[in-house]
């Protein structure tokens, strides 16, 4: 039996082979005829914003925490209301290998994927893209999520100021 697998095996990668060259090859005319990307395709990052139009990203560094080239960098603050914000966010999409990693660590889906691939360029200085190239002014793939609604941080209210909460611990009062 070993025989005839063996004569099978040999055979079988020609007759796929042959049956390929009779084909007429498929040519995309790239700058004319743009190929559609599958639903999934990893492409160009970008910052989204919440319903109400504020900035998701909390400036975790969770995201460029997860990145495998070390592509993400961020600076955080705060703002008047008491949320966090990135200062300022930078990716270099010259070091980025487009893995995805980064938008399956970020908690409030700030930083999605885009089907664009297109990226070229001689000059490598711009191919580092700031908050201001990557903000969007939709919610992205999820447009309704809204992380501080969701995670029950108060922005309605003051912290505690909702009839159904309890006022912070104040940590001066622990002293002994």
């Amino acid at each position: 039996m070993s025989l005839w697998r063996d004569i099978k095996g040999t055979l079988q990668p020609f007759w796929v082979t042959l049956c390929n060259m009779m084909r007429r090859p498929v040519t995309v005319q790239y700058p004319e005829q743009k190929q559609q990307m599958a639903q999934r395709y990893r492409g160009r990052l970008m910052l989204t914003r919440d319903p109400e139009g504020h900035e998701r990203c909390v400036a975790c560094h969770l995201c460029s925490a997860a990145c495998p080239v070390d592509c993400i960098s961020m600076q955080a603050a705060e703002g008047d209301d008491g949320r966090r914000h990135a200062a300022w966010f930078r990716i270099n999409f010259t070091r980025c290998i487009f893995c995805g990693l980064c938008t399956e660590a970020c908690p409030t889906l700030a930083i999605q994927v885009t089907g664009e691939f297109e990226l070229a360029g001689r000059d490598p200085l711009k191919l580092v893209w700031e908050k201001d190239d990557l903000l969007v002014d939709h919610g992205g793939h999820t447009p309704d999520y809204n992380f501080y609604r969701q995670s029950g941080v108060g922005v309605a209210a003051p912290r505690g100021g909702l009839p159904t909460e309890t006022a912070p611990v104040d940590p001066k009062d622990l002293m002994p």
